[in-house]
């Protein structure tokens, strides 16, 4: 395999498929560029590594993103085993009943949740920049800017590398 960032959603599902990959190596490849690069971004604001797993030991759907790392924006939209923040301190860990039908629709193409990405309180305003995640969440390409608005750590998350695509 080429580096794992080489690679679009559709390719590393591609990989997987022909058995050249598992869905547990390409968690693996994400998590290592969380760890490497999210202390100078700010992008990922949670990680549930035990629950990617389960989801990975318990067989994905065979979906055209099977076994593609995916991260969710902390914001609009529901989790059960993903709590939200919604930006804010006001909400901070919040949890949910079930899941949305987005959520359902994105397990059910194979994709691999394994955290969360940041976003302004509330989704409002033109930086991504909120309290609870403890500062702004940087550009990759330019760290002295932010990406900017809700979807900001999901942008920032895809155009470092850390993976092919996210929730935004």
């Amino acid at each position: 395999m080429r580096d794992y960032s080489d690679y679009d959603a559709t390719g590393l599902a591609e990989l997987v498929a022909k058995r050249l990959v598992t869905a547990g190596e390409l968690l693996d490849a994400a998590l290592d560029r969380v760890e490497r690069l999210n202390p100078h971004l700010n992008a990922v604001v949670q990680i549930q590594e035990p629950v990617a797993r389960s989801l990975i030991a318990a067989g994905l759907p065979d979906g055209p993103f099977k076994g593609v790392p995916f991260l969710l924006k902390d914001l609009a939209i529901e989790a059960q085993d993903f709590p939200s923040n919604y930006g804010s301190h006001l909400l901070e860990n919040t949890r949910q009943r079930g899941d949305s039908a987005l959520y359902s629709r994105l397990k059910a193409a194979g994709l691999v949740t394994f955290g969360r990405t940041t976003s302004p309180e509330g989704g409002i305003g033109a930086v991504t920049e909120a309290a609870v995640y403890g500062g702004p969440t940087r550009n990759p390409w330019h760290l002295d800017h932010t990406p900017g608005g809700s979807s900001g750590g999901a942008a920032a998350a895809v155009a470092a590398g850390i993976l092919p695509a996210a929730h935004g």
